[in-house]
């Protein structure tokens, strides 16, 4: 077959096949350009999956004698010449939206300027115009858009059913009314009023209407010329897959793995696996460090530097919530005075014919309590002394012996050295944690706590286990881990492109403790670790750095290896779920959880405390309705 021009209906078609994939892109280019005519109402209405789509605006408009041209290919009024390209202000800027758009539906296209004192319409059936024709209307303009792709049957069949397009085209709008929060939608479907975002002042606000889920928070940073603005709700409220995770390059909706990945990494290990978070983001950059000019549907961008937009994310995300923000700040009324020295079997016998404990400190509390009967005092400190002794003559207990030696300063829950509780007024209120009441220990797993309005239960292991976790963090960021020799290096056999990227992290794994030689072209040898990390976990974590940073590489990727590793480590470190507690190292361990603001969740992600109001024991008790 000789060369020869493609027939301009053909192209049309190519075109369209491009810009408009589905009736959601479609609805995408219609609404920007109303946002790009300085529209502050937008109203959308669809039916037929997307078949049928009607866009009216207040904007701007366009003068009658240009609207035959606003259906020409390569026609557009938001650039001039190629250097427009690197300093775009707009959404569109290709001229080939409407165009491709007429060239598969039937259109009509209605518009009216402010200075205008009449409406213009065109229409244009499957590319095929009319003349143009004076008509009543608004100021603003209004596109309506049927029987799209009624001239190409064969992309009807690759279109999913009516349910699957509506909701793509509601995911869109969502996500055109989130990176424009001062502009009013109203969306119809069928006919009937799906959904009425009125303008809102920040986008804080507005990703909370949009999302529905208060409340949110927000975080701002900057790595060079890249800026990032997030909102995102807290870690207990998740969802199951990632579509609510919005990102936005240049105000616009964009898929970008690095965000995504950037999002996920501000959020490790404060999430379960297959959980993800809520989160809106915001990255603004010079527009010529970014090309928005790479996929049709603009749907994708490239980056200059693609690192500094992942560190701004990861940080803007981060930042916030290392502050934990979501945890309330304790208020306490008192303060509980420490108990008495007293042998408790004496104590028992000396109130054996009282029917509870008559000392002034035990009537001395945080919180309203009923006295106890002697039985139940007695019966509670019996399992207090116990509790006391099986820790104090357990040597291989690894909540004793070896969490001491993880970190120093550790919690020193066992025997007198537990910390003091002051007698005095403290000068600040006490802290979220710390003001909760210790009332006991269920099944030796949960510390029951209570506060004002509601009852508290405190996984103990994953409390301890984020407690260690953070500390040993702290000392690997600074430098300060104790670690073990060994009396011969341990080899472990890598490929000789791994031992090279390993090599780089020899510092970062120094200050872990870790610390490592090179022995031949594909062996390395661990001379030292820390006292926590068992032999036979080096080969495996060794390589996983290894593997890690050949692939990804980025300081990022070493501090999450290295957070995982020292999630393990804590987990094998800390009070076990069975494991007996006395009252003061449960309050003890409370007080260590303020310390860091993160405690409201293991290094794993699962949560620590789980909350049971008062209200609702007393509805479920029938004291309210």
């Amino acid at each position: 077959m000789s060369i020869q021009l493609l027939p301009p209906e053909v192209v049309d078609q190519i075109a369209a096949g491009e810009v408009v994939e589905r009736p959601s892109h479609l609805v995408k280019e219609l609404v920007e350009n109303s946002i790009d005519a300085g529209a502050t109402s937008v109203t959308v209405e669809f039916a037929d999956g997307g078949r049928y789509v009607k866009v009216v605006d207040n904007g701007k408009g366009i003068p009658p004698e240009e609207l035959p041209k606003a259906l020409e290919r390569f026609a557009t009024s938001k650039i001039s010449k190629s250097d427009d390209l690197w300093s775009l202000r707009t959404f569109g800027f290709r001229g080939e939206a409407l165009a491709s758009i007429a060239a598969v539906s039937k259109l009509n296209l209605t518009s009216r300027t402010p200075e205008s004192t009449q409406a213009h319409q065109l229409l244009s059936e499957f590319g095929k115009k009319t003349s143009v024709d004076p008509v009543g209307g608004s100021a603003g303009t209004s596109i309506t858009v049927q029987e799209l792709f009624g001239n190409v049957p064969a992309r009807l069949k690759f279109l999913k059913s009516d349910a699957a397009e509506a909701t793509q085209i509601k995911t869109t709008l969502k996500a055109l009314a989130l990176a424009h929060a001062d502009v009013e939608f109203r969306i119809y479907e069928k006919n009937e009023l799906a959904f009425f975002w009125p303008a809102c002042k920040s986008r804080k606000d507005r990703v909370e209407q949009i999302l529905d889920v208060k409340p949110m928070y927000d975080g701002h940073a900057q790595r060079e010329n890249v800026t990032a603005y997030a909102v995102f709700a807290d870690p207990h409220q998740v969802a199951k897959t990632g579509k609510n995770i919005w990102l936005f390059a240049q105000n616009r909706w964009v898929q970008d793995r690095s965000m995504q990945a950037a999002v996920m990494e501000a959020f490790r290990n404060l999430l379960m696996h297959g959980e993800y978070p809520i989160a809106a983001v915001w990255v603004e950059i010079d527009p010529e460090y970014i090309d928005v000019n790479i996929h049709p549907t603009k749907s994708q961008v490239k980056f200059h530097n693609p690192s500094l937009a992942f560190r701004a994310v990861q940080a803007a995300v981060r930042d916030t919530l290392e502050k934990a923000p979501w945890v309330p700040q304790g208020k306490a009324p008192g303060v509980a005075l420490p108990l008495p020295e007293l042998d408790l079997h004496a104590s028992a016998m000396a109130s054996a014919t009282q029917a509870a404990f008559s000392h002034q400190d035990f009537q001395v509390t945080q919180f309203k309590k009923k006295e106890f009967p002697l039985q139940m005092a007695v019966e509670q400190a019996e399992q207090r002394r116990e509790a006391l002794e099986t820790l104090h003559t357990d040597e291989s207990n690894p909540f004793v012996r070896r969490v001491e030696q993880a970190v120093n300063p550790a919690p020193q829950y066992a025997g007198a050295e537990a910390r003091d509780v002051s007698t005095s007024m403290p000068t600040e209120a006490p802290k979220y944690w710390s003001s909760l009441e210790v009332l006991g220990q269920a099944n030796l797993t949960y510390i029951i706590c209570q506060s004002r309005d509601k009852l508290v239960f405190v996984d103990q292991h994953a409390a301890h286990e984020r407690v260690v976790f953070e500390r040993l963090m702290t000392a690997w960021r600074g430098g300060k881990m104790e670690v073990q020799e060994f009396l011969f290096p341990l080899a472990v056999d890598l490929t000789p492109d791994k031992v090279e990227a390993l090599q780089n992290l020899f510092p970062d794994l120094e200050k872990l403790g870790v610390f490592v030689e090179v022995l031949g072209p594909g062996t390395v040898g661990v001379k030292a670790a820390p006292s926590l990390i068992k032999e036979s976990v080096m080969s495996s974590v060794l390589d996983k750095m290894a593997t890690e940073a050949l692939d990804l590489g980025g300081s990022f990727r070493m501090e999450k290896v290295i957070g995982d590793l020292c999630a393990t480590m804590a987990c094998h470190s800390v009070v076990r779920a069975g494991q007996a507690l006395s009252t003061e190292q449960m309050k003890n361990l409370l007080s260590e959880m303020d310390d860091f603001p993160l405690s409201s969740f293991c290094p794993h992600g699962r949560p620590v405390s789980v909350e049971y109001p008062y209200a609702k024991l007393e509805k479920d008790f029938g004291r309210i309705v």
